[in-house]
């Protein structure tokens, strides 16, 4: 498993934001979440990245079939590169070096908790599981809030 670095130490272990990016190949046909018509096949992650991400789409692929991942949401794509700072902040986000992922927003609000998020629910333990076993973080699981988002970092 790798050891991600933490939030603050990204720009030492990853370099520059935006730099350093290269294309994940995804075993299964992604939907923009913000175009729905639109299917994706493969997205910039950053190279440190790529390989443990890979890992988790492989099993993830093996783990759901495509009516399970449409169910929970995971077919959803809602973004990986983006340089940007945080939302309401003024650091970077963990998106501006390619090392965040984002899946089906409209049902994982930002701001929602496990209450009302849909990766929360007990279907999607193997889902986040995978993500785990490979070091990547959740802030639904270990802050409750931005279920849709899973980062290659050990949190802050």
């Amino acid at each position: 498993m790798p050891v991600w670095p933490r939030q603050p130490q990204a720009r030492v272990y990853f370099g520059a934001v935006g730099k350093n990016q290269t294309m994940l190949v995804l075993p299964f046909k992604m939907k923009l979440a913000w175009d729905k018509r639109r299917t994706i096949e493969k997205f910039s992650i950053h190279e440190k990245a790529h390989d443990s991400a890979a890992r988790c789409f492989a099993r993830i692929a093996d783990a759901y079939d495509d009516k399970q991942r449409a169910e929970l949401g995971i077919d959803l794509f809602g973004g990986c590169l983006n340089v940007r700072p945080m939302r309401g902040g003024s650091e970077y986000s963990m998106h501006a070096w390619g090392i965040a992922i984002d899946f089906d927003p409209e049902r994982n609000q930002l701001k929602w908790d496990k209450r009302r998020a849909r990766l929360a629910r007990p279907d999607a333990e193997t889902f986040w599981t995978i993500w785990e076993d490979e070091g990547w973080t959740s802030l639904g699981r270990t802050r409750d809030f931005d279920w849709m988002h899973v980062e290659a970092t050990r949190g802050r």
